[in-house]
């Protein structure tokens, strides 16, 4: 197939917020039509109307747009092959089942939850097949007439796939390789429900695939079970020449411990699986969100890409155009991948050393105002530049850099105790005199000034600098002294100094 005829497509369920194991699914179809010049495909599979949730299809399309996956047709953004949303396509499945039955592919059955559950206790294992069909009330073992009497009598059926055993069915996978099933382990699935007139999952995956011209099929290990079934229906229908190529993604597996990953190991490890915060309509309970957690979207992106995937190489740090440009499903992992939340941080700090800080400062402003810091952008801008190296996620700048903006209240008693000497308050007073008489307060000319006055004084660096920094930030931590005096100012590094030696004066060591 060329490249300019690949077409795949997302189609998430409208049940609840998108876990990031779908992102995942989601990232590896776009990465692969950008790759190919091909098309992605937004579908929303909304034929289970018992688990619809609101506000789950626009949280979906929010998180995207947030991450910057982009969709080149479906629900909202248009395409000729619409409408998008399954339950708008009644009226188009309904057609295709109507075939399946004129075609003796598939049967009425009639059975009542009751009736199957009775089955399920005489019968061990048992499942709706070849084997046992013969014994359910089903337009296989009914009279004509006794079928067509109950469908006009309202009685609720459900169409069934009739599958005949005996077969190999053979999954052509791009990453798993051929994968072949035996039909006689496979039941004669719903594909068809009386009750609501809408189809299941398999036959409305199959039938939109085709009618939307989609190429390949990349999605979750969890679906790989039903692939023989779709098989056969392509076969059913006589679309064997357009069978799409399937890709079965390994799946995501909680950090520590076996299975895979779950809201309840995010709760119990402290991280997201959410792209974006949710709440619950229903409970009301809010469940974090990478967004509202302070990650970057393009450290997610590259985050995720490398979870059951690499590009053959060292290189950690790609960027989108550099993942399309790489991506290669055969390269996918069969195996499992644990989700590392600690790697998501590391990259979360690598993304905000690359970003420009201008770009920064519009977060960092409101976590400023939490703080009740008013400040200019410019002067947020030059703190992120010199602070943003120390921290995994904008958030944690405060109360790491708090003292840029506020004078300390309180001393560090385990600073105060190493670094405060009994010299520290007279040299710190004479210090104050030497900056009191810097005119020129740019970083370099202070530096000199400074340095000069403590080799003609012939005090030790270390401990100037180490009583100074504790009079101006209040503890032992931040950047560059003259950083910090530039920043805040003459004014303000002499009105630290004055409260701190009086603070400090009479301190025992």
């Amino acid at each position: 197939m060329s490249d300019s005829n690949v077409r795949v497509r997302f189609a998430p369920s409208p049940t609840g917020p998108l876990h990031i194991g779908g992102v995942r699914t989601a990232l590896y179809n776009y990465l692969f039509a950008r790759q190919h010049g091909g098309k992605l495909i937004f579908r929303i599979e909304d034929t289970d109307s018992h688990r619809f949730v609101p506000g789950a299809e626009d949280y979906i399309i929010e998180a995207f747009r947030w991450l910057g996956i982009d969709f080149d047709e479906g629900v909202s953004f248009g395409g000729e092959y619409g409408p998008y949303r399954q339950s708008e396509r009644r009226s188009i499945y309904k057609e295709y089942v109507d075939q399946l039955l004129k075609d003796g592919k598939a049967y009425l059955a009639f059975d009542t939850p009751e009736e199957l559950d009775q089955k399920r206790q005489e019968i061990p294992n048992f499942q709706y097949d070849a084997s046992t069909r013969n014994l359910m009330r089903n337009s296989l073992t009914l009279p004509a007439d006794e079928v067509e009497r109950l469908v006009n009598e309202g009685h609720q059926y459900v169409v069934r796939f009739k599958i005949e055993p005996g077969e190999e069915v053979h999954v052509d996978d791009l990453i798993r390789g051929d994968v072949v099933i035996k039909s006689e382990i496979l039941d004669d699935k719903v594909l068809y429900k009386s009750a609501d007139q809408l189809p299941t999952y398999h036959l409305a995956n199959i039938v939109d695939d085709h009618l939307m011209k989609v190429s390949h099929v990349i999605r979750g290990e969890e679906w790989l079970p039903s692939a023989p079934l779709h098989v056969l229906l392509y076969r059913a229908f006589g679309w064997e020449d357009t069978m799409p190529r399937f890709a079965h993604l390994p799946l995501l597996l909680k950090p520590d411990g076996k299975g895979k990953l779950s809201k309840r190991d995010g709760d119990r490890l402290g991280f997201p699986v959410f792209p974006l915060e949710w709440h619950d309509p229903k409970s009301g309970e809010t469940s974090r969100g990478y967004r509202e957690d302070g990650y970057l979207p393009q450290a997610v992106i590259n985050f995720l890409a490398l979870l059951g995937w690499n590009p053959g190489t060292e290189q950690e740090i790609l960027s989108m155009d550099e993942l399309i440009q790489q991506f290669d499903l055969t390269k996918c992992s069969k195996a499992g991948a644990k989700f590392d939340y600690v790697k998501g941080q590391w990259f979360n700090h690598e993304y905000i050393l690359q970003t420009p800080d201008a770009e920064l400062v519009p977060d960092f402003q409101k976590i400023l105002q939490q703080y009740g810091i008013e400040t200019s952008d410019e002067r947020a801008r030059k703190v992120l530049e010199l602070m943003k190296g120390r921290v995994n996620f904008i958030k944690d700048l405060m109360p790491l850099c708090q003292f840029f903006f506020q004078a300390p209240t309180a001393y560090d008693e385990k600073t105060v105790r190493k670094r405060w000497k009994e010299d520290s308050p007279r040299q710190m007073q004479e210090l104050m005199d030497v900056v009191r008489g810097i005119d020129d307060f740019s970083l370099e000319n202070q530096e000199a000034v400074v340095h000069a006055w403590i080799e003609a004084k012939e005090y030790k660096m270390g401990d100037i600098m180490n009583a100074w920094r504790l009079t101006l930030v209040g503890e032992g931590k931040g950047p560059g002294m003259f950083d910090i005096t530039t920043f805040i100012g003459k004014e303000e590094t002499i009105k630290r100094m004055e409260r701190a030696i009086e603070v400090l004066a009479n301190t025992e060591n």
